[in-house]
């Protein structure tokens, strides 16, 4: 069955294929029911037949039995209707025959009553002419039953097949249309059906372009848009991190300009000693303060040079480095934003390394630990560890396969309730005042997370605190290469 390549289309084909259908098995019942009466008029006139072929036998014997003139007419007047019954056109052809012979019996009966009524009475002739009148008679009867059962048997024939034609035409057309059903649905309700599980992969985060599920024009202009919505989504995503991470430079760079202070200082302090003493001052004493200035140059250098490494834009990229070194440095780079009276504790081992993009891991870390400050009062506690997959636990939402390792971090602060939590790691969302804050750090670190296949949870209660679980996996053969080295 060929289809048209439009959803609308299809859907009103069906139900032309329906309203056709329905109409032919209107007219074909229509049909039947009009045989099924004409049979049923044409059994009441065969019966009709019979009751008047009665009638004449019975005046008959009445007008034998007391020899009265008015039996003798209404026996004529019914043999006038009975032939006038005959004369008509019967339409049945199946007992022909028999109604010929009927006419003729008819006839000879008229003929033999006219003679018995005109014979003398008491004659031998009246009584001969008694007796052909009375088989002739019985004749009638006799073919008229025939005809009444030949009747009621082709009646009930008729009536049998089209009940079996009926049954058969409701089971057609059910058949029909349950093909019908499930072809359009193959075509219309399948395509649709996968349209909505693209859909709902794309509410859980997947940013693939969607295939085409059939060519239907609707189909295919819906595709086509949620393609282009989805390019539209990545390149707004794109402005949206690099906009998250202009504001995470304007911290940073607070805390650089108090890292560059101490360095720049002592470069200072030497330069001013060596002016001061240049003359009278030893050349060892001189090669200490240019040690020194050279030292906190390359210190000055390395501070700039890590800002610059988390500006630049750059694709997604891992690389092998020391977890320890990446928070160390992180925290230098907020250290002017931390409270003298906030203690931050980590317990990192110097050994455990990633295999991961480490700017993007910086900016996740920064992201976690500035919301950590703003809501900890007292404290701020940052592990990590390596779990065998034995050893991981399931957590709500975050199912990581084969080894991992967990960092978390964890404040002091007022917690947060259930519904901050369930909401917390959506776009724009945030608890902040206005001006704030755009309620993007979050849901940056969650799509981070999950660009390197990891999961992040966060576990909380209102004046327990809360902490951030981040689960990465591990791989094996890398990073065993990167702590033996």
């Amino acid at each position: 069955m060929l289809f048209p390549s439009s959803l609308r289309q299809k859907i009103t084909f069906g139900y032309l294929l329906v309203a056709v259908l329905i109409l032919a098995v209107s007219l074909f019942t229509f049909e039947s029911l009009k045989r099924v009466e004409a049979r049923i008029l044409l059994s009441e006139r065969i019966s009709g037949l019979f009751e008047t072929a009665m009638e004449v036998r019975r005046f008959e014997r009445n007008y034998f039995l007391h020899g009265q003139a008015a039996d003798l007419s209404e026996n004529a007047d019914y043999i006038n209707r009975l032939e006038a019954m005959l004369n008509d056109d019967l339409a049945l052809p199946e007992a022909h025959a028999q109604i010929e012979v009927l006419r003729e019996k008819t006839r000879r009966y008229r003929q033999q009553v006219g003679l018995y009524a005109a014979a003398s009475a008491n004659s031998s002739q009246r009584r001969d002419l008694e007796q052909k009148v009375r088989a002739t008679g019985k004749e009638l009867v006799s073919i008229t039953e025939m005809l009444v059962q030949t009747e009621r048997q082709l009646l009930q024939s008729s009536l049998a097949s089209f009940r079996i034609t009926l049954v058969f035409i409701v089971v057609g057309l059910a058949l029909f249309m349950i093909a019908l059903g499930q072809a359009l649905s193959r075509r219309v309700a399948f395509p649709l059906q996968q349209m909505e599980d693209y859909v709902a992969a794309i509410s859980a985060g997947r940013r693939d372009t969607l295939p085409f599920p059939s060519q239907d024009r609707e189909i295919v202009s819906i595709t086509l848009a949620f393609n282009h919505m989805l390019k539209e989504l990545e390149l707004r995503q794109k402005h949206l991190l690099r906009s998250e991470k202009l504001a995470s430079l304007g911290t940073l760079l607070s805390g650089v300009a108090h890292e560059l202070n101490n360095p720049l200082s002592n470069i200072w302090t030497s330069c001013q000693i060596l002016q001061e003493e240049s003359v009278d001052a030893d050349q060892a004493h001189q090669q200490i303060l240019l040690a020194q200035i050279d030292e906190q140059c390359e210190r000055a250098r390395h501070i700039v040079s890590s800002l610059q490494d988390f500006a630049r834009e750059r694709h997604f990229g891992r690389e092998h480095f020391s977890l320890r070194q990446l928070m160390e440095q992180t925290l230098r780079f907020i250290k002017a934003e931390i409270p003298a009276h906030l203690a931050i504790t980590l317990h990192i081992d110097d050994t455990l390394y990633l295999y991961a993009d480490r700017q993007r891991l910086q900016q996740v870390f920064l992201n976690l630990i500035k919301n950590a400050l703003d809501a900890s009062p007292g404290s701020i506690e940052i592990a990590a560890r390596r779990r065998a997959v034995a050893e991981v636990a399931t957590e709500a939402d975050c199912d990581v396969t084969g080894d991992t390792i967990d960092i978390s971090i964890q404040d002091s602060g007022a917690g947060m309730s259930a519904e901050c939590m369930s909401r917390i790691f959506d776009p724009f969302f945030t608890t902040k005042d206005v001006g704030h804050g755009m309620g993007l750090g979050l849901f940056i670190v969650y799509q981070i997370i999950e660009e390197h296949e990891g999961c992040i949870t966060v576990s909380s209660s209102e004046g327990q605190g809360t902490t951030f679980l981040i689960r990465l996996p591990v791989d094996h053969t890398r990073g065993q290469d990167a702590e033996a080295g």
